[in-house]
C-alpha cells in the first residue's frame, strides 16, 4: 500500500480499538455495533488485499528477472547461429535485431529457425549442436512464457491495488457514519469525544523539508 493508504489503514485500526473499548456504551441492537462489525471485516479484507498486492509485486519482480534471463539466453543462441552463418557466407539471412525489443527478438528468432532448417547439416558442420534448432525454439517458448507470466503478475498487483482503494472507500464511509453516532453518544463527555476525534483523524503526510537557500555574499566593489 502507498503512504496515503497506510495512513487510512492505521486510522481504521484506531477507530476499531476505540469502539472495542467503548462498545458497551452503545445499544445491543443499535447501528453502532453493526458498523463496528463492518469495520472489523473491512480491515481484514484490506489486510488480504495488501498481502495479495505485496505478493504480486514480488512475483512481478521475479518474473522481470526471469524474462531478462530468457531474453539473454535466446539472444546468445541467435548470436551463435549468426556467427556460423557469416562463416558459411549466408549472414544476411540471419541478421540480429538491433533494437532491444522482446517481440522483435522473438520474431527474428522464428525466422532464424525457418531459414536454418534447410541448412541444418551445414550449420552442424560449422560446429553448431545437432539439436540447435530445437534449442532455439525452446528458448523462444521460454521468453514467450516469461513475458506472459510477468504480465499476469503485474495484472495481479494492479488488481489488488484497485481493490485496496475500493475497500478504503468502504471503510471511510463506515467511519463517517460512526462519527455521527459517536458524537451524539458522547456530546456531554468531552474527554471521550476528544479520544474519538483523535482516533478518527487521518494523519497528514509529513511535509518535505527544503534546505534554505545559501545566502550569496555581496560582491565587494572594485577598488
Amino acid at each position: 500500500m502507498n503512504d496515503r493508504q497506510n495512513r487510512r489503514h492505521l486510522m481504521f485500526i484506531r477507530v476499531r480499538e476505540f469502539m472495542a473499548q467503548h462498545i458497551g456504551d452503545f445499544s445491543a441492537a443499535g447501528m453502532a455495533r453493526k458498523l463496528f462489525d463492518q469495520l472489523k471485516e473491512t480491515i481484514l479484507e484490506l489486510n488480504r488485499h495488501a498481502t495479495a498486492q505485496a505478493s504480486g509485486i514480488g512475483e512481478a519482480r521475479q518474473q522481470t528477472q526471469t524474462r531478462g534471463d530468457a531474453r539473454l539466453s535466446l539472444r546468445q543462441i541467435m548470436e551463435a547461429i549468426n556467427r556460423a552463418a557469416r562463416t558459411m557466407g549466408v549472414g544476411d539471412k540471419f541478421p540480429l535485431p538491433l533494437q532491444e525489443n522482446d517481440r522483435k527478438l522473438i520474431q527474428s528468432a522464428g525466422a532464424f529457425g525457418e531459414n536454418a532448417l534447410p541448412l541444418k547439416a551445414e550449420f552442424i558442420a560449422h560446429e553448431m549442436p545437432e539439436d540447435f534448432i530445437d534449442d532455439l525454439n525452446e528458448r523462444i517458448v521460454d521468453l514467450e512464457t516469461a513475458i506472459a507470466e510477468q504480465g499476469s503478475a503485474v495484472d495481479d498487483h494492479i488488481s489488488a491495488g484497485a481493490a485496496i482503494d475500493n475497500t478504503i472507500d468502504d471503510g471511510f464511509e463506515i467511519v463517517r457514519k460512526l462519527d455521527g453516532l459517536v458524537r451524539n453518544r458522547y456530546a456531554d463527555d468531552p474527554a471521550v469525544l476528544a479520544e474519538w476525534i483523535a482516533a478518527s483523524h487521518t494523519e497528514r503526510a509529513p511535509k518535505r523539508t527544503t534546505k534554505p537557500a545559501t545566502p550569496i555574499s555581496p560582491t565587494a566593489p572594485p577598488r
